[in-house]
């Protein structure tokens, strides 16, 4: 009987440990880890000292040490770059570096998409002005402002006038020294490896979408320069904000606008390069004028919806994403019996430091269980400065995350009440008649 691979999966944590964990004691592979959770301390200290080259190398001569036939990461911010350096260095198969740096580049990418799919880009121009540099005038309002390289929709959110970007553009010693060591490592890289595409360390303006429009996310695999479509996701937003309140899944989108969200990602993904690895297409779709708009492309798996594809579709895009690292067919694996009709991943926000609830207990955290084994929960409690810039750069805290099914949505937006209220936190969920992507009840100044 031969032994499973051994396989290298950086920045492993929360859904991707998890089904990390469960992928090896299914016996798909044997899997080493490394790097840090960037929102977990003391493990987060090491940003001080992170380099991509650096932990590539490190990470490349462990892997010749133990024989690694793969080398994969779903983590948006340093592992989906660090992976694809080591997969070059060890020439695993892998996505090429530059086009991740191109995807992760947001002006870059604008840029690119404005050459190949005109009509689903949105305005957009380049903030000519470093983190703590004073705005320039002569500039358009209102505007979308978000950074150049950041995730999780970080200082993302509409500005009305020069003095509202000013103010939100300055930021004190600690929170520079944060941004800079988040965004440095990947603008060094681009220096070197995608000069073109200009600094990451500033913003870039882009044209505000009414609020009333709905988002989506379209989810897909790339397989020796192929594009297929996993599915969509649906996001549900909390009232009056770009917030995500939860995501579901199956989509309600009808499916030729499925299929131009395709169309674009595919051309999209050609045009930088991008030959295998998964992708996760964020768009807009306005049903009034049928205009659909890209967000951003991201260059690996959204992991927050790989649970919910198991339990709809009895498919696993992790699983997907190892078989992708290591040069097989992803398309080969077996399905399972899908467990639900609909499931969705609940997100569990306060919007001001006085709503922020206390982390569930063991005895709560054993209810959820004991009524619910099929739900999945993390919990992120924060205290101090991290608690103050979270509502400082998103304008919210989401402290937690439950993902459940149901036979189909009504059943499931019970449970999730139920669940909730188990737990001691609002739930996320006063929408039962919207559309994907429209919450109408309250109105709140957030990104």
């Amino acid at each position: 009987m031969s032994l499973p691979p051994r396989v290298g999966w950086l920045f492993a944590h929360d859904w991707d440990g998890r089904a990390r964990d469960d992928l090896q004691a299914r016996g798909r592979a044997c899997f080493d880890h490394a790097g840090f959770d960037l929102f977990s301390f003391p493990s987060n200290a090491a940003l001080a000292f992170y380099d991509h080259e650096r932990f590539a190398q490190r990470q490349a001569r462990r892997g010749r040490r133990l024989g690694w036939r793969a080398v994969l990461s779903h983590q948006e911010h340093f592992g989906a770059v660090a992976a694809a350096l080591v997969a070059e260095e060890l020439g695993l198969p892998g996505t090429p570096v530059e086009s991740l740096l191109a995807a992760q580049h947001k002006l870059h990418a604008r840029r690119v998409l404005q050459q190949v799919a005109p009509e689903a880009n949105l305005r957009f121009a380049a903030l000519e002005a470093e983190y703590g540099d004073d705005i320039p005038p002569g500039l358009a309002y209102p505007a979308f402002v978000k950074p150049v390289k950041a995730a999780f929709s970080v200082l993302a959110r509409t500005v009305n006038d020069h003095a509202a970007l000013q103010a939100h553009t300055r930021f004190g010693r600690r929170e520079l020294w944060v941004i800079r060591h988040l965004v440095d490592p990947f603008d060094r890289l681009c220096r070197a490896r995608l000069p073109q595409a200009g600094s990451a360390r500033r913003m870039l303006l882009e044209e505000p979408v009414p609020m009333h429009v709905p988002q989506y996310n379209l989810d897909g695999w790339v397989a020796d320069g192929q594009v297929h479509a996993l599915g969509v996701v649906d996001a549900v937003m909390y009232p009056g904000t770009r917030a995500f309140m939860r995501w579901e899944l199956p989509s309600r989108l009808a499916a030729p606008v499925q299929a131009r969200a395709l169309d674009v990602a595919r051309r999209f993904l050609d045009a930088i390069g991008f030959t295998r690895g998964l992708f996760n297409l964020e768009f807009f779709h306005d049903p009034a004028t049928n205009r659909l708009s890209v967000i951003e492309c991201n260059p690996r798996l959204a992991s927050q919806f790989g649970d919910l594809y198991q339990r709809v579709r009895g498919i696993d895009p992790h699983a997907m994403g190892v078989a992708l690292a290591l040069g097989e067919d992803p398309t080969a694996l077996p399905r399972s019996e899908p467990t639900a009709g609909v499931a969705a991943s609940l997100v569990y926000r306060a919007f001001s430091p006085a709503e922020v609830p206390g982390a569930p207990g063991p005895a709560q955290r054993a209810a959820l269980a004991q009524a619910y084994p099929d739900a999945l929960m993390f919990s992120f409690p924060k205290t101090g400065a991290a608690l103050a810039r979270d509502f400082k750069w998103t304008g919210n805290h989401h402290h937690g995350f439950v993902h459940l099914g149901g036979r189909d949505r009504e059943q499931m937006l019970d449970r999730a009440e139920h669940a909730s209220a188990l737990l001691g936190w609002p739930a996320p969920c006063l929408d039962r008649n919207a559309p994907a992507g429209v919450s109408p009840h309250l109105e709140r100044k957030v990104a």
